[in-house]
């Protein structure tokens, strides 16, 4: 996330609605990208979400008639209103889903919605399993659908639990969906044979392997044995499609958190932590991509320093007595997934 300020030169947070030094309205506009004042010299309006409800503060042009911003218009499902509850749960959603699309939208990634394009758009269905018992997590042709329960921090926590998990976050189920939701956008229907199907075949595995099987197989199995050193998670060793999806989620975790870091004026020299130094071969993309080294080199200094950076942030978060902030370990074999996922990443830039 970038570093925000009003007009005024105060410092404002992605989810600001009012500065606190001047007292003016303030919105995020995904247009220019940044946090403005919403006064009439801006030409922008309150998203109505955050007019009637107070769970979406960004804004968008005065002269379209449309009144929900772009990321709530990609709403097909919200939960039901009428409970305080659901109301205070939505919020927390709508937070991360816009973290999200933010980071999407920053690497140059169109995200037209449903209504927008049928074929390729982007939808989100928000069900409580209170309303729905039989919903769950997951995405199907464009549709992200996110169980409402899981902003409940205590229901989202016994899941982490049940499921063995080191990290369950809102952020992350929405990462996570969008890593599904663009594969089948970008890559599905590539030929067998194209360049970047095979690169990623060579790194995730087959795709073709038995998707139900190999759930139900690590259900009933949990973790294989020593999964650490080829996957960033353990579900991810489930499946080709689930190893990309968790390390797809991951990377926009590093995207979002490099960013943040260092806007913020966190600097951290990578090579005063030589115990996180990764090899050249961790940065290179599969052979039957077009190699680059000047792109592979900063590929690979840009992820030591998020090492870097989040080895810091968990001793500040040992400091303060919490468990660690991020409780992952990058391997060679998973910093070349990621250094896939960044080239997917720039080939989709414009798409």
């Amino acid at each position: 996330m970038q570093r925000f300020t009003c007009d005024c030169g105060n410092v404002l947070f992605f989810g600001s609605t009012i500065c606190l030094k001047c007292g003016i309205e303030v919105g995020y506009d995904p247009q220019r990208g940044n946090m403005i004042q919403v006064v009439p010299v801006h030409g922008v309006k309150r998203c109505a979400n955050g007019t009637k409800y107070n769970v979406c503060n960004w804004v968008l042009p005065t002269t379209v008639k449309e009144t929900l911003c772009q990321a709530c218009r990609k709403n097909r499902t919200i939960p039901d209103l009428s409970t305080e509850r659901n109301l205070m749960l939505w919020g927390r959603m709508e937070m991360a889903k816009r973290r999200l699309l933010y980071t999407l939208l920053r690497l140059g990634i169109r995200l037209p919605s449903k209504m927008e394009n049928p074929q390729i758009g982007l939808a989100f269905d928000i069900i409580s399993t209170l309303s729905n018992p039989t919903v769950t997590t997951g995405h199907l042709n464009g549709v992200i659908t996110v169980n409402l329960e899981e902003a409940d921090d205590t229901y989202r926590q016994i899941n982490r639990q049940q499921l063995g998990e080191n990290s369950r976050t809102l952020l992350g189920h929405f990462r996570h969906e969008s890593a599904h939701y663009l594969w089948q956008r970008c890559l599905s229907d590539l030929a067998w044979d194209d360049p970047l199907r095979l690169a990623f075949r060579e790194r995730f595995g087959d795709e073709w392997l038995d998707y139900a099987s190999a759930l139900s197989a690590h259900y009933q199995k949990g973790n294989p044995t020593g999964w650490e050193q080829n996957y960033i998670t353990g579900y991810a060793a489930s499946h080709p499609w689930e190893d990309w999806a968790e390390t797809w989620a991951h990377y926009l975790q590093i995207v979002d958190g490099v960013e943040t870091c260092e806007s913020l004026g966190i600097q951290v020299q990578f090579i005063a932590l030589p115990l996180v130094m990764l090899p050249g071969e961790a940065g290179t993309l599969p052979s039957m991509l077009p190699q680059d080294g000047v792109a592979d080199g900063e590929f690979l200094a840009w992820l030591q320093r998020w090492m870097c950076l989040s080895t810091v942030l968990n001793e500040i978060s040992h400091s303060l007595g919490e468990q660690p902030l991020y409780p992952f370990v990058i391997s060679v074999p998973v910093a070349q997934k990621l250094r896939l996922a960044h080239h997917f990443a720039t080939v989709w830039a414009g798409k």
